[in-house]
């Protein structure tokens, strides 16, 4: 949804009408996850995507209908239909569609959820009386929520939530809302480079390619330069003591040290250590990771602390080169920010 709320902005402005259509189930093979998005405007003109292609043509038809009704349509396309074969779905996926108009108070509530620094839920409704069919309801970790809701309404959506469920439909006995689904809305991830290296080069191209903002830290001003590092969010030169000073460690920060230099990495990871971070990597051989280990001992951190180091950081991908490294580097934020960390 990230990715197309933008444009969506754009063409609400511009006075269009648009619907969402949203995949809130799946089955087998189907190409696109719950939680992915198409926009349709009332013209045709579409964003994003609800499978790899293949439902598209009926989605906008019926985000057509939508449209002119104004009331949301919930499509099912499975192997067992006529309808699957013609849109392409013979290989066994099977999807739910919900298809809503998306206006000005949706965009708003989205916008909301995206500027959070934690995850945060939103539950669209499903089933429900009144205004709040095919709303988005935004639920924050304080667990507060539209305060039009019934008490029992936000007890039942907050509990649902404070669970930890990772998405997914679920039926609510209440007096506005009988069936919603739940869609976790994580921040923006961030990966904080200490150490403007050849290999920071490429591995913050790749982490701004698939949707991370980049700081890199390095007080050594032949390393930390706008050229090497054009179009990050944020390039220090600084000591890492003072810079971690000046941005926030969230739980949505990956943190790689690159420099090989201890009066750089050293402090950098006791920081990194004693934050929310979810994934701190060190760059070096096995060897010099147990030199590391026994200096920071010394200084005082646990055992339990340095096994939450990567390193050598990265996956092994039998590549050498600096954009081979910095691609198991990524490949391994990704792995451990999905939850697929082994």
């Amino acid at each position: 949804m990230r990715d197309l709320l933008d444009q969506v902005e754009i063409w609400l402005k511009n006075g269009q009408s648009v619907a969402l259509a949203t995949v809130i189930k799946t089955w087998g093979s189907s190409p696109r996850p719950a939680g992915a998005g198409m926009a349709i405007t009332e013209t045709g003109e579409i964003a994003g995507s609800v499978s790899g292609g293949c439902v598209e043509g009926a989605v906008i038809d019926s985000a057509m209908q939508v449209l002119r009704t104004g009331q949301p349509e919930r499509i099912h396309f499975g192997v067992g239909d006529d309808l699957a074969w013609e849109v392409g779905l013979s290989c066994g996926g099977e999807i739910d569609v919900y298809i809503r108009q998306f206006e000005h108070k949706n965009l708003e509530i989205w916008k909301r959820a995206l500027s959070k620094t934690n995850s945060v839920y939103l539950a669209l409704v499903l089933a429900g009386s009144g205004p709040y069919l095919g709303a988005d309801l935004l639920l924050e970790n304080s667990g507060s929520i539209f305060s039009d809701l019934s008490r029992k309404t936000r007890d039942q959506l907050t509990e649902i939530a404070n669970k930890e469920l990772a998405g997914g439909i679920h039926l609510i006995e209440a007096p506005e809302i009988q069936e919603a689904f739940f869609h976790k809305v994580q921040p923006v991830p961030e990966l904080i480079l200490v150490g403007g290296v050849h290999i920071a080069i490429p591995l913050a191209s790749l982490a701004k390619t698939v949707g991370f903002e980049v700081t890199v830290i390095d007080p050594r001003r032949l390393f930390s330069t706008v050229d090497r590092f054009p179009d990050i969010k944020l390039l220090l030169t600084e000591w890492p003591e003072g810079a971690f000073q000046k941005i926030s460690i969230t739980e949505s920060s990956a943190i790689v040290m690159l420099t090989h230099d201890p009066k750089i990495d050293d402090p950098a990871l006791k920081i990194a250590l004693n934050s929310s971070a979810f994934y701190v990597g060190a760059l070096g051989s096995r060897k010099t990771h147990q030199k590391r280990i026994e200096r920071l001992k010394d200084a005082g951190l646990s055992q339990s602390r340095l096994d939450q180091i990567h390193a050598p950081v990265g996956l092994d991908l039998g590549g050498k080169t600096p954009p081979e490294i910095a691609l198991g580097i990524m490949a391994e934020i990704l792995q451990v920010w999905y939850g697929r960390d082994m």
